[in-house]
């Protein structure tokens, strides 16, 4: 095998396929591998055979003992029609390699082979969702650059020494012979005893995708794709520039490679998103069949995350009620893998989440979001998120300028200012630099609303502690909203404005693709008119707050931020269920989300504990307050 034709060689698993026949039978798992196989011989093969001459010996050996353990996988998959003659296929390919046949033959009947293998065993060699390689870029950067080098000459400085020695993924010729689909399976599956690891812990389906469209790029001309041809994306994943080449001439191969580098972008409308998280759903429940529940439960997080999490806000402005009953049977089938139930009830659970998606398909439709419904969301999304935002800066603001404060009002606006660019940073950094999971984003979101919550009860108690103008003169002789004080103020501020705007800016860049071209002016116009009446509500609690007495005044805003203080708590505790991190347990009780209230145990414990803090830490104010008034 030449050293710098080494793809291919990370594309293949012969040692792990020969110890793992047992583990295969009965199951659809050696398709894919096999598959991997055909790809390896029919890209391989010419190289080491020319005119019924071995001309690589040692790579002529490897290809006579992958097409034994290609025989072995499909012995072991279930019994179907076709398995009698792809069984016979695979004989005659293993015929004309001992044969030494013409490369250019051998590669054909392989690729033949891997399609009729696809269909038989329903394979899909095609990404769900559009592939996007500027998506692809920081992830080559952060898994392959070290092995690969930058520009993906296989000249990285962890590459050194090894053997064999990583891919030259710029070599042209060699990745004329892979299809799109051969080198995400390449990612997922790594190569048993090599030092190319399998990423499909790191990276999901869509991140492997998006992977395998950049490294694509490494061998195109665009200079030389003029061709106006569009390839849709299912052949773009499944076919190779060689067999492009040899139907259609060199042009358009030419066009085939640029297109498959950088996939036409369809419109990633609910459908899309749904339909990733129904193949998520069956790609779980399969592995949770085979025995991996770990693999299964992460992959439920990810048909979540990923897929119908996106459409939740769009979807909510049609049918609310569909959206919650969605949301919980896909929870109710993920903790079935987290209990472990029997295989016939997770998948009965299964079932009934893929028939609720079903329902949400109907509802949003398949091209896009319609002009008004694109306003409404736009509109909602940042009403709904920044009003929480805005009720506690504005009780903060309005609490220091009655007070005569107003040399801590900067410090609360340099929070929130803060909070802002924090809240720019994640997006810039999934957008250019490194991809933000589903996951990380829920974490990102779930933890400061939790840690929101118990500063937030802070605040609320020490305002009802200082409603008094006695109390409050005390404490202005004694401490003056000093360094302390103002730090917290600041350290609210931000973390109330990062969590909403965090959230504000997933939901905005996922409508945005939802609502196409033709909705985007609709986008925009929601926003804006979102933030004037967001604007408008600050100025009227800002103004209204300051007409109060000051006791009423107090009062009011340490019941407000009391309450916001359980609401961040349901949301927290809400969003971290949704990465995985803590389990689902339904109970009979109502949802409003908009308090937080989640008809979960999970999600109800977080906002008692904040309950009970509250009765708790007000009962001791008011004790401390009747000492005071006895002392007096």
């Amino acid at each position: 095998m030449t050293a710098p034709s080494r793809l291919l060689a990370w594309l293949v698993f012969p040692l792990f396929a020969l110890c793992s026949f047992n583990l295969l039978a009965d199951t659809v798992e050696g398709a894919p591998q096999a598959l991997h196989l055909l790809d390896y011989i029919g890209a391989d093969y010419p190289e080491s055979v020319q005119a019924g001459k071995v001309i690589n010996e040692t790579e002529y050996r490897e290809q006579l003992e992958f097409i034994k353990v290609l025989q072995g996988l499909i012995a072991a998959m279930p019994a179907k029609p076709e398995k009698a003659g792809l069984e016979q296929g695979v004989g005659t390919l293993r015929n004309a390699i001992t044969a030494r046949q013409d490369g250019a033959d051998v590669a054909r009947q392989a690729r033949q082979l891997g399609a009729k293998l696809a269909v038989a065993y329903e394979v899909s060699q095609a990404p769900i969702i559009t592939p996007d390689p500027t998506r692809g870029a920081p992830l080559y950067a952060q898994h392959c650059s070290v092995c690969h080098g930058d520009a993906g000459a296989g000249d990285g400085p962890a590459g050194v020494g090894l053997t064999p020695p990583p891919a030259n993924l710029r070599d042209t010729a060699r990745l004329d012979h892979l299809s799109l689909y051969a080198i995400y399976s390449t990612l997922g599956l790594g190569v048993e005893g090599t030092d190319m690891p399998a990423f499909a812990d790191q990276l999901d389906d869509r991140q492997r995708w998006d992977l395998a469209t950049y490294i694509a790029s490494f061998s195109v001309d665009p200079a030389a794709a003029k061709s106006e041809k569009t390839y849709n994306i299912a052949d773009l994943a499944r076919q190779t520039p060689a067999e492009v080449q040899a139907a259609d001439g060199p042009q358009a191969a030419a066009t085939f490679r640029t297109q498959r580098a950088q996939p036409p972008q369809v419109k990633r409308g609910p459908a899309q998103l749904l339909d990733y998280t129904a193949a998520t759903l069956d790609k779980s429940v399969a592995a949770y069949r085979a025995g991996d529940h770990d693999q299964a439960y992460d992959l439920s997080v990810a048909a979540y995350l990923e897929g119908f999490e996106l459409v939740e806000s769009s979807l909510d402005n049609v049918d609310a009620n569909v959206r919650k009953d969605t949301e919980k049977s896909l929870m109710a089938y993920r903790q079935s893998l987290q209990d472990g139930l029997p295989v016939a009830q997770v998948q009965e659970r299964l079932d009934a989440a893929k028939a609720k998606l079903k329902t949400s398909a109907g509802l949003l439709g398949s091209d896009g979001l319609s002009w008004s419904l694109s306003y409404i969301s736009g509109l909602l999304i940042l009403l709904r998120e920044g009003l929480e935002a805005i009720l506690v800066l504005a009780a903060i603001l309005a609490f220091l300028r009655n007070t005569g404060q107003q040399s801590a009002v900067r410090s609360v606006n340099v929070g929130w200012g803060l909070a802002l660019l924090a809240g720019l940073a994640p997006w810039a950094l999934a957008a250019y630099v490194i991809d933000v999971s589903g996951s990380q984003r829920e974490l990102l979101e779930g933890a400061p609303a939790l840690f929101a919550a118990g500063v937030v009860l802070w605040l609320g108690v020490w305002m009802h502690d200082r409603r008094h103008a006695a109390a409050w003169q005390d404490y202005i002789k004694s401490s003056l909203v000093g360094g302390g004080g103002r730090f917290g103020f600041a350290t609210l501020a931000f973390f109330s404005v990062y969590r909403e705007l965090f959230e504000v800016i997933l939901f905005y860049e996922t409508l945005w693709l939802q609502a196409g071209p033709a909705g985007h002016n609709a986008v925009l116009a929601g926003g804006a008119t979102a933030l004037v009446l967001l604007v408008g509500l600050a100025w009227v609690i800002l103004r209204g707050s300051a007409k109060l007495p000051l006791s009423l005044f107090f009062s009011i805003n340490a019941g407000l931020l009391c309450a916001l203080s359980a609401v961040f708590a349901g949301h927290g505790m809400k969003a971290l269920q949704e990465a995985g991190v803590f389990g689902t347990r339904p109970v009979p009780f109502f949802d409003f989300d908009w308090l937080g209230i989640h008809a979960d145990a999970y999600s109800l414990s977080a906002q008692a504990v904040a309950i009970i803090a509250i009765i708790v830490l007000y009962g001791r104010s008011r004790l401390a307050e009747k000492r005071r008034v006895q002392v007096s």
